[in-house]
């Protein structure tokens, strides 16, 4: 079973139809032709323990954007009863404090002071969970055995997220590929004499912003190598966000490199092809495209076709046809009027995209 992504076959349906718009009917033959002709596409296999790494990264981001609700609740609820505000920063100790002084004064005062004490109450109930939860993907990581936690910045959750993202680190040939995935591969904007970049908006947001978190952390501490390399970039002329887009692709390419060393690792241990243990993906890539296809060759030749073949072998000395011996031959006739049904189909597909301005490439 493969794994076809979705943009192969919509290239396929925008050269058939025009268009890239699908339906479930008309979408396996564009899907089969693009298995059959892209040399990238993998073999589906079962979930490994990146899929752990990946769901209690998942979870602890989740209670962070719910924590991160309730405390702007109580924020907003506590500036409506203290005159000017609170402090930006809101911890449950802070919000406890501030509760203990307020005198309700009125039935008003007195919901929103009950309200604010529910919404501290959540908050700290969502603090425990988080304790809780940043307890398994640092087990989860421990297991992985990565050295992605060596990198300054880089810790359990980082590292959980990074890991249940790219998964197979080997789909990525190059550290360049790594970067346009990740978000961190910077575009170009220039106009005239003016060469400027800007940040991509592509790629894996979780990856990207995992990589963000971990930059910020090493520019933050001032005897860290990221700290140094950005202060570098800003004496060279580079404006705050430029250096830290610099800084992003050193981590990018770190990251790169402390996953390929992991991979070997694992083949090394498992002594079979690939990047991870238990993984042949090398082996699958080769036995499925171009030379060793399942299904024979997606487009004949020009000095072959698939009736004319078939005849041949059908034939008998002199070119006489070959006597029938029972169901087996009439089994063969069979495939051979599939086989050139299909081919004409080919050639009708041809035709179209001619007229159409289309260069067919073999």
């Amino acid at each position: 079973m493969l794994d076809v992504q979705p943009e192969p076959g919509a290239r396929v349906r925008l050269l058939a139809a025009g268009d890239v718009n699908k339906n479930d009917p008309d979408d396996a033959r564009p899907v089969a032709v693009a298995a059959l002709r892209s040399a990238g596409v993998r073999e589906v296999r079962p979930d490994d323990h990146a899929a752990v790494l990946k769901i209690w990264s998942k979870r602890y981001r989740d209670l962070g954007r719910t924590r991160t609700q309730v405390a702007c609740r109580l924020h907003a609820v506590l500036g409506e009863l203290i005159p000017g505000g609170v402090p930006k920063a809101i911890t449950t100790a802070r919000a406890g404090r501030v509760l203990k002084v307020l005198r309700p004064e009125g039935a008003v005062d007195a919901a929103r002071c009950e309200l604010a004490a529910a919404l501290l109450d959540d908050l700290r109930r969502i603090d425990a969970r988080l304790r809780e939860t940043r307890k398994k993907p640092a087990v989860a990581v421990a297991a992985a055995g990565t050295s992605l936690t060596r990198l300054f910045g880089v810790g359990p959750v980082i590292a959980a997220a990074v890991i249940g993202d790219v998964r197979d680190v080997s789909r990525f040939g190059s550290r360049d590929r790594f970067a346009a995935c990740n978000g961190t591969a910077p575009i170009e904007v220039s106009s005239g004499q003016r060469k400027v970049h800007r940040l991509s908006r592509r790629g894996n947001r979780r990856h990207g912003h995992a990589i963000h978190m971990a930059a910020i952390t090493q520019i933050r501490n001032k005897h860290s190598e990221g700290r140094a390399y950005y202060d570098k970039k800003l004496a060279e002329g580079k404006t705050p966000k430029e250096a830290l887009r610099s800084l992003k692709r050193q981590v990018s390419n770190a990251m790169f490199a402390c996953r390929q060393a992991g991979a070997r690792r694992a083949a090394a241990r498992a002594g079979g092809p690939g990047g991870q243990q238990g993984n042949g993906s090398a082996a699958s890539a080769a036995d499925s495209h171009p030379r060793h296809r399942l299904f024979g060759q997606a487009t004949p030749g020009p000095g072959h076709h698939t009736t004319t073949a078939a005849a041949g072998e059908a034939a008998g000395p002199g070119g006489q046809p070959a006597a029938r011996h029972g169901p087996a031959t009439r089994g063969c006739s069979k495939t051979t009027v599939t086989l050139d049904r299909l081919t004409t189909q080919e050639k009708d597909q041809r035709s179209l995209l001619t007229q159409r301005g289309i260069r067919s490439v073999r």
